[in-house]
């Protein structure tokens, strides 16, 4: 007979069966959604367009964090790690590595759409590859520089899954964290946010609302928001006074950004979404056009 592994520090055993169902649902809800994202651009023609491209990649990156998040949904049924220090370095590099990719090709997303709608001008197909390759390459600098020494992976509070260590708030990790989150948080959510504030003039002017101009910045300060908090105030202050039950709810809240990203930049696509209906039900989409509106 198996012994159960004991309960991690500070966990009730209700409390562990929580997250790790909470973690799996949002694992595969996220996946199949951004699964299906990927597959209708695979197969239906008229989705097959530069600007969607970087919607993909938001896809792409989105089915990365949702992989994480059903590893970490595992382990905590588990009730422990089962793949050992090198397996959490690993961990903590593709979860840092799909993260920041994903915030990275929605601010993407949102420059393509001011040069659409404020400057109707068209993605051409080299610069949307251009732009994918760099979110990626950028991304993966920044998710690559703990494990050379600079900031560290290590176990989540649950301790069945692995991020950014932010339990020592030392001058390495402060150093890391602030250069990181800024160029990877706050310039792709300041570039989301002006280019979404032209959009919104652009049409105040017109009287022609096209899209909900507001939905996107929205979704990336609240997923995104708490875990940010977080990880800045382990920078200045020591954190481990918040029971480890709390600093798993960040970690819970950012996980459910690849199901609500579905929502803002395919299915609230109305080209998108018509691919999709295209894609699912075999009905030819009469009118396809490629202006990333979002409802």
């Amino acid at each position: 007979m198996v012994t159960p592994h004991p309960l991690p520090e500070g966990f009730t055993e209700i409390e562990v069966f929580a997250i790790g169902t909470a973690l799996l649902v949002e694992a595969l809800l996220g996946f199949c959604l951004n699964g299906l994202t990927i597959l209708s651009f695979r197969k239906i023609k008229e989705l097959r367009t530069p600007s969607n491209l970087l919607v993909v990649s938001t896809a792409l990156a989105d089915c990365g964090i949702c992989i994480n998040a059903f590893i970490a949904a595992f382990s905590s049924f588990l009730r422990y790690w089962p793949y050992g220090s090198e397996g959490c370095q690993i961990h903590g590099f593709c979860g840092f590595l799909t993260a920041l990719a994903s915030i990275n090709c929605s601010a993407a997303v949102a420059w393509d759409r001011y040069h659409h709608y404020c400057t109707r001008s068209r993605l051409q197909w080299s610069t949307a590859i251009s732009m994918m390759v760099f979110a990626w390459l950028f991304a993966a600098f920044w998710a690559l520089m703990p494990l050379l020494g600079w900031g560290e992976y290590d176990y989540e509070p649950l301790r069945t899954c692995c991020t950014l260590d932010y339990s020592k708030g030392d001058r390495n990790y402060a150093t890391y964290l602030f250069s990181m989150a800024t160029f990877n948080f706050l310039v792709p959510g300041f570039i989301m946010l002006t280019a979404y504030q032209s959009i919104h003039q652009k049409f105040r002017k017109t009287g022609h609302y096209k899209c909900n101009t507001g939905l996107p910045v929205k979704t990336l300060f609240i997923c995104w928001g708490p875990y940010c908090l977080l990880c800045s105030y382990a920078a200045v202050e020591n954190v481990m006074f918040i029971p480890a039950k709390y600093r798993m709810i960040p970690a819970l809240v950012a996980k459910a950004a690849p199901t609500v990203n579905v929502f803002v930049y395919a299915l609230g696509n109305e080209n998108y979404r018509g691919g999709i209906w295209q894609f699912l039900t075999g009905q030819k989409i009469e009118k396809a056009e490629v202006d990333n509106k979002t409802k």
